[in-house]
């Protein structure tokens, strides 16, 4: 059944790993759905070849809105949300794969300044985030004191930059940081997106106060595992509500995007393209 009678033109940016799912899903199951791909962009064009027909080539990501999207979607690094987020809010609805791009102040008041002024709405994919709607409900009643997000995996799954990346790791396991979400971001740019989503979930706490660790694990050849605890304020008794999810999510040695939040991001994609544009961030 189709989403919507009137079929929603989708443009994806990146053709990494995501990107060639999201790809797929739209030529395959796409039309049926109401969804029609326009573009696909990719920093290296030459990864498109053979695979993406030219004609949805996009060459240059400025001249997007020759393909009058209604929604874009970008899994391709966070560098692309900071240079070309608000520029692509001109023209179409945004889907954010890398919201630690959003860790960046300034980033954010761009994209929010320009949802406001285009009408158009930022989503913010929840990847390999567990519980998300109930952390949110929980933030908004005034409920949640603290969230901790943990991700663990095998060193080769990093994509580490600055003093992260030289850090070496000692043992089997080593955490390699632990603090503020917003001081992880800008070393971890590809490995801290579930730590960000967290923080968005819960803009009481939001990424300053949001704790994330990432620990390389040198027995993790074959997966990201993904721990949220979560505790509310002391209650009259003395006890406090408290919550902790653990996420094992099988991933291809040395892959940064385990194979369950690829399924994750197209239903993030379906629920996108189901609701109505409206200026803000909104989780999805």
């Amino acid at each position: 059944m189709a989403l919507d009678r009137v079929p929603r033109r989708v443009g994806v940016v990146g053709y990494g790993r995501l990107g060639q799912s999201l790809v797929s899903h739209l030529l395959t199951q796409g039309p049926e759905l109401g969804l029609e791909l326009v573009f696909v962009w990719n920093r290296d064009p030459g990864r498109m070849a053979g695979s993406v027909p030219s004609s949805l080539q996009l060459q240059n990501l400025a001249a997007l809105g020759e393909r009058h999207p209604d929604l874009v979607v970008e899994v391709a690094h966070p560098k692309i949300i900071q240079e070309s987020g608000a520029q692509i809010l001109r023209y179409a609805s945004l889907l954010v794969g890398s919201p630690s791009a959003l860790a960046d102040q300034a980033t954010e008041q761009q994209l929010l300044e320009a949802s406001h002024r285009w009408n158009h709405t930022v989503f913010v994919a929840r990847g390999a985030l567990w519980g998300t709607e109930d952390i949110t409900r929980l933030d908004a009643a005034g409920g949640l004191q603290s969230l901790r997000v943990t991700m663990a995996t095998h060193p080769d799954g990093f994509r580490l930059e600055g003093p992260l990346a030289a850090m070496p790791s000692t043992g089997r396991r080593t955490v390699l940081y632990e603090g503020p979400v917003r001081g992880l971001c800008c070393f971890a740019p590809r490995n801290s997106n579930t730590m960000a989503a967290a923080a968005l979930a819960a803009p009481s706490l939001g990424f300053d106060r949001v704790v994330g660790v990432l620990v390389a694990d040198l027995s993790l050849t074959d997966m990201h595992v993904v721990d949220v605890e979560l505790n509310g304020p002391l209650g009259p008794t003395g006890r406090r509500f408290a919550v902790h999810t653990h996420r094992e999510n099988p991933a291809e040695p040395g892959a940064v995007t385990g194979s369950a939040t690829v399924t994750t991001f197209w239903r993030s994609l379906l629920g996108c393209c189901q609701l109505p544009s409206r200026p803000g961030i909104h989780l999805c």
